[in-house]
This record gives structure tokens, C-alpha cells and sequence, in this order.
């Protein structure tokens, strides 16, 4: 159990990073530019703070989980990248077909970009998840 514990918290913080970061850069270069007007004029953390925690579920689910059973990092690398992409497509092409401004560079960015940080998220999860638990145990 304590091996989900810390696949979720690492996992956590490697994706909030990297995703504030992404974030923060592209909002001004493809979100803002391409969205506009259906932006709201401030954000509302709570509803993304609720997406964060329970995505991260599902990378732990989807992607750590099946990578303990085949004890490979890898497994998490492909498997969080599938659920990354796949989660990332339902919402951009949802968008997509619903909302007058999205557009296919904004669909296929996004795409891509929820492809690679769900994909290296669960695999520094995966990793982080089966050192630090024996760290602890040798008194590291």
C-alpha cells in the first residue's frame, strides 16, 4: 500500500509541476490567443484541484499500477502516455466539436502535451514509488 502512497504523491507533484509550467508558458502563446472571449476573467482552483487529484488517480490506476505487476518502468511510460493521450482527446476533440474558437492546432497541442506529461509523470512515479519506500527501510 505505502507503494500506491507514494506513486500517487510523486505522481502528483511531477504532474502539477510540469503542467504549472506548461501552463503558465503556453497560456499566453496558445490559450488565451485562440480561447479569448469564452475565458473566464479569473480562475477557479477548486475545479482544478478536484481534475488533479482525481487524474492522478487514474494514472496510478491505468499506468503504476500494471507497471508494478510487470516490474517496468516502462509499462507506466506507455500506459500513462495511452491514458494521457486518450483522456486528453476525449476533452480537446469534445471541445473541438462544441466550441466555436477551439481549433485543430489547439486540439492536437493539447494532445500531445497530455500524451508526454501523463506518459513521463507515471513513469517518475513508477520510479519514485519503488526507491524511496526501500530508502526509508536501510535509513537513507
Amino acid at each position: 500500500m505505502i507503494k500506491y502512497i507514494w506513486a500517487y504523491i510523486a505522481t502528483l507533484v511531477v504532474f502539477l509541476a510540469c503542467d504549472a509550467v506548461w501552463l503558465g508558458r503556453m497560456g499566453e502563446i496558445l490559450y488565451k490567443p485562440t480561447l479569448g472571449g469564452i475565458l473566464l476573467p479569473a480562475f477557479k482552483p477548486i475545479p482544478a484541484l478536484v481534475f488533479y487529484l482525481l487524474y492522478v488517480v487514474g494514472v496510478v490506476v491505468f499506468a503504476i499500477k500494471p507497471a508494478y505487476a510487470a516490474g517496468a518502468w516502462s509499462t507506466a511510460l506507455v500506459n500513462g502516455a495511452l491514458f494521457g493521450f486518450f483522456a486528453y482527446a476525449t476533452y480537446d476533440l469534445s471541445n473541438m466539436a462544441t466550441l466555436r474558437n477551439w481549433t485543430l492546432q489547439l486540439t492536437l497541442t493539447d494532445m500531445a502535451w497530455g500524451t508526454v506529461v501523463t506518459g513521463a509523470s507515471a513513469a517518475i512515479g513508477y520510479a519514485v514509488s519503488n526507491t524511496l519506500p526501500g530508502l526509508f527501510k536501510i535509513g537513507l
